[in-house]
């Protein structure tokens, strides 16, 4: 009987023992199950915020970056083309030259016509590229737009393939100066300072395609025309047909006219200065050269009997 309990006991012990084992074996799964929940939650939500942006990039909210930020990220040239009529052109010029100024950019280039009549004023203006769409709609605030036009030129590609071109460029004036170094012949040192020479100048190229690169990546290019009230519009179309090629034809021929008559009365008091002194002398020496022939004695002023000489008759004898 003792036996028996005591085996009983021992069994309910081993029992109740892996009772308590198979417990803490849950409880310590469920643990990792948590915590592995726990991260990798925000690894799915990241995956699927991943997902969102690749697949749908025109959901993408403004400024939380995205496609805006590629789009800063490249190389984009813009130039526009305004004509604006307005009642003041100098004013007009004077407002724009201020406004560019105070945008950070600068006047490039200024032609004026002050003729109250066809008063025109055309000005090159360079502005930063962030400002150039504030610069241009101020722009066309002074005055009754009649024409715009506005371009651009993406340049990523040659962007990059020029820097690849100058990292490349300048590790192979590296290593030829590194060559030069160690030159130890004459005929060697010739050869490697030409090369040395030819090497710097090709990079030199390639870095001033790179700086006029983003000099107009930089500077945007805005050409605007003032005209004045009473200016006349500029034709867009050109006129085809008969009539219009016979007033081209027309057109051309007075020019050509003009052009013929402007270089003769040119070249006129040259001709008379130089010419007629050269006549008169031409003259007086042919005239001298009929009288004086040259090799012979002079002739009669009388006129010349043509024909043999007469021959003396003979006497008859006695």
């Amino acid at each position: 009987m003792r036996i028996r309990d005591s085996r009983r006991r021992g069994r309910a012990l081993a029992a109740a023992g892996l009772l308590v084992v198979l417990g803490a074996g849950a409880c310590s799964a469920d643990g990792g199950t948590d915590d592995s929940g726990s991260v990798a939650q925000p690894q799915a939500v990241a995956g699927g915020a991943a997902d969102r942006d690749q697949g749908a990039p025109e959901k993408a909210q403004p400024g939380a970056g995205g496609a805006d930020l590629r789009v800063d990220q490249r190389a984009i040239i813009y130039t526009g083309t305004l004509q604006v009529r307005v009642a003041d052109v100098e004013r007009a010029a004077r407002d724009a030259s201020t406004a560019v100024t105070a945008a950070g950019g600068f006047v490039g280039g200024d032609q004026r016509n002050s003729d109250s009549a066809d008063a025109r004023a055309e000005l090159i203006l360079r502005v930063p590229a962030d400002r150039f769409t504030n610069v241009l709609e101020a722009l066309v605030k002074l005055g009754e737009q009649e024409r715009r036009e506005v371009r651009t030129e993406d340049v990523t590609e040659e962007t990059v393939d020029l820097d690849a071109r100058i990292a490349t460029q300048r590790a192979r004036v590296d290593s030829a100066r590194r060559l030069l170094a160690r030159a130890t012949s004459i005929n060697d040192l010739v050869t490697l300072e030409n090369e040395v020479g030819r090497r710097e100048a090709d990079l030199a190229s390639l870095e001033a395609k790179k700086r006029r690169l983003a000099d107009l990546t930089a500077l945007s290019t805005i050409t605007v025309t003032f005209v004045g009230p009473e200016a006349a519009a500029t034709e867009d179309e050109e006129d085809l047909g008969f009539l219009a090629g016979l007033r081209g034809g027309w057109s051309a021929f007075l020019g050509s006219l003009r052009v013929a008559l402007t270089v003769l009365g040119a070249v006129l008091p040259f001709a008379l200065a130089i010419g007629v002194p050269v006549a008169l002398v031409l003259a007086l020496a042919r005239r001298r050269g009929r009288r004086t022939p040259p090799g012979g004695p002079a002739l009669p002023d009388g006129p010349v009997p043509s024909g043999p000489p007469p021959v003396p008759a003979a006497r008859s004898g006695p």
